[in-house]
């Protein structure tokens, strides 16, 4: 059963009336009814503003990173721990082939429902989550095989346990390891990117964004929060931020914004999967082309970049 945002009231309406005419076989009011829903479908999702692309990020139905993991890639298999204290669920690592070309994808997972989320930690990854990501990153630069990292996390988590066995030390060391990884890297936003938690799995040659993603430094409840005494204005706080993919590419930030189908990655997962499949191709054919120590280099000029200003 979808799950309906509140900007979304005219096309659940829609839908229902379709769902109403196929059951009394009514075929000719289920065709004008389809076109009726592209028309609003359309002009809903073309005049989106910041607030609503956060709950598109958010939304239950995204696809997370398994499920472009499903949909891209063959004779896949799971690489679990970090070989120091256990596996985290919330980083999941496949190997496997992606278009006939091998490739290695590390992600963070959020899960389905209420068991798994538990499972998952609700995609806020431990410290051993973040160095089985360093593990497998080292493993598939030993095997000179590109990574893609798909990225959407509320955060790291900030739990006792997780800062006793150093979480700031973990995310700190992959941000230091990633910079310098002699393999292709491409990293994704695929729904959330919340803060350290996000970075820790960020660092790549090419960083882009799906068109209804967000990526900032702290949520927009917690900004809302700090700065208005006020978690209810996150709505205010969502605009003031500069979150989205659109306004993140506008100050060089990320690299690219990958569209998603018309009507929301949620609503149609098959080609939000071809989008970002052809995306990471496309990057990976380009930057084969590049010698590994030059693209470390560029890499490492690229990040330190990020800030410079001229007065």
């Amino acid at each position: 059963m979808s799950s309906y945002l509140d900007f979304e009231k005219n096309i659940k309406q829609i839908d229902d009336d379709i769902a109403t005419a196929k059951i009394r076989g009514d075929e000719h009011a289920v065709e004008i009814l389809n076109k009726n829903l592209e028309k609003e479908v359309a002009k809903v999702y073309k005049n989106l503003n910041e607030y609503q692309r956060l709950q598109l990020a958010r939304h239950p139905d995204r696809p997370y990173a398994i499920d472009y993991v499903r949909l891209l890639l063959s004779d896949y298999y799971e690489i679990h721990g970090d070989r120091a204290f256990r596996d985290d669920p919330a980083i999941v690592c496949f190997i496997g082939y992606l278009s006939g070309k091998k490739v290695v994808v590390i992600g963070e997972q959020k899960g389905r429902g209420t068991k798994n989320k538990l499972k998952r930690n609700f995609g806020m990854p431990n410290p051993e989550g973040y160095r089985k990501a360093l593990r497998v990153a080292k493993m598939a630069e030993k095997f000179n095989l590109p990574i893609l990292f798909l990225i959407d996390t509320p955060g790291a988590y900030p739990g006792i346990g997780a800062e006793e066995r150093g979480q700031s030390e973990a995310i700190a060391k992959n941000l230091f390891e990633f910079a310098n990884l002699k393999t292709i890297t491409i990293a994704v936003v695929i729904g959330e990117g919340g803060s350290g938690g996000a970075l820790a799995i960020g660092v790549a040659d090419k960083l882009a964004m799906m068109k209804n993603s967000i990526f900032s430094v702290i949520s927009p409840e917690g900004c809302a929060a700090i700065l208005w005494n006020d978690p209810s204005k996150q709505e205010q706080a969502t605009k003031a931020m500069k979150i989205t993919a659109d306004d993140l590419k506008k100050l060089n930030l990320i690299d690219d914004v990958i569209n998603e189908p018309i009507n929301g990655a949620h609503r149609n997962k098959v080609d939000a999967a071809k989008e970002l499949g052809n995306y990471f191709l496309n990057q990976l054919e380009e930057l084969s082309k590049i010698d590994k120590d030059e693209l470390v280099k560029i890499r490492m000029d690229k990040i330190l970049s990020i800030g410079a200003y001229e007065e």
